[in-house]
């Protein structure tokens, strides 16, 4: 049996990438704009690269779902320090989710890059786009209906069980985990949405650190199974990381010297 040499492997991958300016330039672009809003990281970059770079579908979720992973990595840590997560609720969202994206990698490693599955991919995206983009205008809307129905609960003496919000809170992971395997768009917009509604008592500000918790092992498990599965471009993760690293640095610098109707 021939050993396994890992060193020599990592340093064929290396040597094996290439740096794309362009695709740099657009992670630099999108990750100014989530330095700014907090959005963006899937429901722009995947549609890019698959409109715009012509890459194939379950190559673009799969690189921008580490691309995600690696980002969002370093908003837990800040939000960690910062003391703004509930770690409760993002346990009870990876119980849901951690399944629902094995089972998810599991049907795309068996019809890999066969149309059926790209055609799937492209819908599954273009409609969690449009519910995404739905769900980022009406969140004030959303918030408020919550925040409304959870005091009249409240004040009748009928809050919502413990057991029963637990339960939900494992469904939403569920779904995340299948949406966000499939087209790597949901994790942010429908996430926290879901929270909201389930949560309408906590601080924006932990609902959010939470969510972007959660999203870190769920993008990091789809990405690396489509990595394994053979659907990431090292290349164009790298010129993406290249990119957008700084951009996040500077949208963040200046998020709060931006009007917030601009934002």
């Amino acid at each position: 049996m021939t050993q396994f040499d890992l060193p020599a492997y990592l340093t064929t991958l290396v040597s094996d990438i290439h740096i794309n300016p362009l695709y740099s330039l657009s992670g630099l672009l999108v990750g100014a704009l989530v330095g700014l809003t907090g959005v963006g990281g899937g429901s722009l970059m995947t549609p890019l690269l698959v409109l715009l770079f012509h890459i194939h579908p379950a190559t673009a979720v799969g690189t921008d779902l580490l691309y995600a992973s690696l980002t969002k990595g370093v908003g837990t840590v800040i939000h960690g320090f910062k003391n703004t997560i509930n770690w409760m609720i993002v346990g009870l969202l990876a119980l849901g989710s951690i399944p629902a994206t094995l089972a998810t990698l599991y049907v795309i490693q068996h019809f890999g890059k066969s149309a059926a599955m790209s055609s799937l991919i492209t819908h599954v995206l273009g409609y969690a786009l449009f519910v995404t983009a739905a769900l980022l205008l009406l969140r004030g809307v959303i918030r408020k209906l919550a925040e409304k129905r959870f005091e009249k609960a409240e004040a009748e003496h009928k809050p919502l069980h413990t057991g029963r919000r637990a339960m939900l809170t494992l469904l939403t992971g569920l779904v995340l985990g299948f949406l966000v395997s499939l087209s790597s768009v949901g994790a942010g917009a429908l996430g926290v949405t879901a929270l909201i509604l389930l949560y309408p008592q906590l601080p924006t500000v932990r609902i959010v650190g939470s969510d972007i918790a959660h999203a870190v092992p769920l993008t990091f498990l789809a990405g690396m199974g489509y990595f394994f599965i053979g659907n990431v471009d090292l290349s164009l993760l790298a010129s993406l990381l290249l990119g957008s690293i700084p951009g996040i640095i500077i949208g963040s610098m200046f998020a709060a010297k931006v009007p917030e109707k601009v934002l």
